[in-house]
């Protein structure tokens, strides 16, 4: 995704000389072409993230679009204060990228680790809420967002189909995405835990149990007419995300579930409302944490024959 993100802001850039990208000390080999190329374009403010919003508002105020980018809890919980008076109150158009959602900085601990920044984004006014299952959506999220006034949260990770699910898929802000037709269950989703989805679907189908799998790449505004549709369509949903179960995706599916006063079968699978204070790479963690296929494929089973 991370890969996608920059070949696209590069495009945007060129197009536009007041798209302005500024990065606290990170991406290095990513963005170097970038930097090369349009230097009046590109800050590098260091390790000074709050610095950074701060930069990046006053650009915006200048009339200027801007992305600012780092790692996932630096660039969001880091600048908390600056994202929600300076930048989201004045409704700055600025896209703020996290680098590393979830579990994709394992191995750095706790401290690296972005699995409550859904909630706190969502509960901004103002701010759009953005998480690509694959490099594909990123890549269309980062077009739209170059053109979507006001203020914006993307949350990327590394690696990622980059083609769609299917021939005809068009990516909308707003809007969800259908990786995969079933009629058993329906499995919505976000992020790159997608894969894990896919891959206890597989597992499912041999079982007789058929999956549809959903991706919203839009936590907010949430595509609301198809949790409703599919509520009614669908005895059983489950969510997956790689995030704290309060607040994320599960939360505002659930939302609209119980504001459509829907009777079907739901279940959240995400991280316990617990710090992740273990350490490991990113499938380690998902199968620790209890979001990986095999915890899916467990939750599917069980709530099919309830």
């Amino acid at each position: 995704m991370r890969d996608a993100f920059a070949s696209e802001l590069f495009k945007l850039a060129k197009s536009n000389k007041d798209v302005i990208f500024i990065t606290a000390d990170l991406g290095f080999g990513v963005f170097d072409e970038f930097a090369k190329k349009m230097p009046k374009q590109y800050i590098n403010v260091g390790v000074a993230e709050q610095n950074m919003i701060g930069l990046a508002t006053g650009l915006g105020l200048e009339g200027k679009k801007v992305f600012v980018y780092s790692i996932g809890n630096f660039v969001s919980f880091r600048c908390l204060e600056q994202i929600r008076n300076d930048a989201a109150y004045h409704e700055i158009d600025l896209t703020i990228v996290c680098s590393g959602g979830g579990f994709n900085y394992g191995p750095l601990g706790m401290s690296h680790h972005t699995t409550e920044d859904i909630a706190i984004m969502r509960a901004i006014p103002n701010i759009t809420v953005v998480v690509p299952s694959t490099a594909w959506e990123a890549k269309h999220a980062t077009k739209k967002l170059g053109k979507l006034k006001g203020i914006s949260y993307l949350r990327i990770e590394k690696g990622g189909e980059n083609k769609p699910p299917f021939k005809n898929t068009k990516f909308k802000i707003g809007k969800h995405i259908v990786h995969r037709h079933g009629k058993d269950v329906c499995i919505i989703t976000a992020g790159s835990i997608i894969n894990e989805c896919i891959n206890a679907a597989n597992e499912l189908k041999k079982m007789d149990v058929s999956c549809k799998i959903i991706s919203m790449p839009t936590i907010k505004p949430i595509d609301e007419k198809i949790i409703i549709e599919t509520a009614r369509k669908f005895k059983n949903i489950i969510t997956v995300e790689e995030h704290n179960r309060i607040g994320g995706l599960g939360g505002a599916v659930a939302e609209v579930l119980v504001k459509s006063k829907s009777d079907t079968n739901f279940e959240s699978i995400a991280i316990k409302d617990t710090f992740s204070s273990i350490v490991g790479d990113q499938k380690y963690l998902r199968k620790e944490y209890k979001i990986d296929s095999k915890s899916i494929i467990k939750i599917v089973k069980k709530i099919i024959h309830s």
